[in-house]
């Protein structure tokens, strides 16, 4: 089986320009591909990870990837699957953004000896000669056909603005630039921006008269059709510092049922015979299945240490005996006690558990809240120090989640 028929096994094709073009260069090892980054946060988040996964699949069987960090078009922002305009960004935390990112990638994508590239579009977006670009390029565009495509159409009603219609034109230019200086001949992306792409082989064949080759991959949703990578306290993050392993671990442990094969034959390397058998898995035995799929990408993002951690600690925290050692911790510290306590929604929300205390109020309300076992039910209650005579409480959220606030 080649790469590319092993992408389709695994459920990740979505749509292709010209299929036998496509196949020939990916099972060849002949594809110069990029997929682009735009630095919109200062750490990559599970909507990158199935994109990471795909660049390390396809340099694994001898392509090479690049990796495009959108210094320039990060100045803009995708209108794709927008309601609104995204927060305009300043030049120092764009780049703030594109150094984070560079480190994160750097453990999936091997840089080493130009097996790979990593160029950051703010070199050729950002000098460019607006009436020059509209000479040389905005004449290869249809406005028509522009309007029509879904990243616009869904904003029409709502408003796009003059500076988010530019980002079509933009990230052609991008495939155009990258064809012409690394003889990059593919590119890869999620589904939502198969316009943009189209727009990058179109302008290409149209100024350079060569062909080149877009492919998007599916969108990873749940049962329900919704992105997954979410959670009622925000992203699911790369970056530890936001997103603990233990955390990071817990999201995939606790996925839906019916999402567990398709994540594991999206975003891991298992063998897909080895995943076939998995499938084969009813009622609580699919948790092996889980908990395989949680350790496997704790460890591809955080290693193996952290992920035997995590998988250890959960054990511990479901298990007859709960065990508190590895449990995400928060520590607080007088100051944030007043002469009656601390609120338990300012303990929550120290804690990261909520993303609003509007959150917080509705969560306590449906009983979702305990402290070391003993039901929140007023959404006023105060947390005295007295309560942590033994250096921490524990705080469950739900059923699942568990965190330890200590007091130093």
């Amino acid at each position: 089986m080649g790469v590319y028929e092993e992408l389709i096994a695994r459920g990740l094709i979505a749509q292709v320009t010209d299929e036998e073009e496509i196949r020939e260069l990916v099972n060849t090892g002949k594809a110069v591909f990029y997929i682009g980054f735009d630095p919109t946060a200062d750490s990559l988040h599970v909507g990158h990870f199935m994109a990471l996964c795909l660049m390390k699949r396809l340099q694994m069987a001898g392509n090479k990837p690049i990796a495009l960090l959108g210094g320039g078009t990060g100045m803009i922002g995708d209108p794709s699957g927008r309601t609104d305009m995204r927060q305009m960004l300043t030049k120092e935390q764009i780049q703030h953004n594109v150094e984070c990112f560079k480190k994160q990638m750097s453990r999936f994508i091997d840089f080493s000896d130009g097996k790979a590239l990593m160029v950051d579009n703010a070199e050729w977006l950002l000098d460019l000669n607006y009436v020059e670009l509209l000479r040389e390029v905005g004449a290869c565009f249809s406005v028509n056909r522009m309007l029509a495509a879904e990243c616009y159409k869904q904003r029409m009603e709502r408003g796009l603005s003059f500076l988010e219609f530019n980002y079509m034109i933009m990230q052609s230019y991008d495939f155009y630039a990258l064809y012409q200086r690394y003889g990059c001949n593919m590119q890869f992306g999620g589904d939502d921006q198969w316009s943009n792409m189209l727009g990058g082989t179109e302008l290409i064949r149209r100024k350079l008269g060569k062909d080149a080759y877009a492919m998007t991959i599916n969108l990873l949703l749940n049962s329900e059709g919704k992105k997954m990578g979410k959670t009622q306290s925000g992203a699911v993050w790369l970056d530890a510092e936001k997103t603990s392993p233990y955390d990071f671990y817990q999201y995939w442990r606790n996925i839906d049922d019916a999402d567990v094969v398709k994540c594991l034959k999206m975003l891991t390397f298992l063998p897909l015979d080895e995943i076939e058998e998995l499938s084969k898995l009813e009622g609580s035995e699919i948790n092996k299945a889980k908990e395989i799929l949680a350790h496997e990408l704790t460890e591809m993002i955080h290693g193996k240490e952290e992920a035997d951690k995590a998988q250890e600690a959960a054990r511990a925290l479901f298990g007859s005996k709960q065990n508190t050692d590895n449990m995400p911790s928060t520590e607080l510290e007088d100051a944030d006690f007043g002469d009656d306590g601390i609120g338990v929604l300012d303990l929550l929300s120290k804690c990261g558990l909520i993303p609003s205390k509007k959150e917080g109020r509705r969560l306590i309300e449906q009983g979702g809240v305990s402290l070391d076992d003993e039901k929140v039910t007023e959404a006023t209650a105060r947390v005295t120090k007295e309560a942590f005579e033994k250096g921490f409480v524990v705080i469950k959220k739900g059923k699942k989640v568990f965190h330890k606030a200590i007091l130093k």
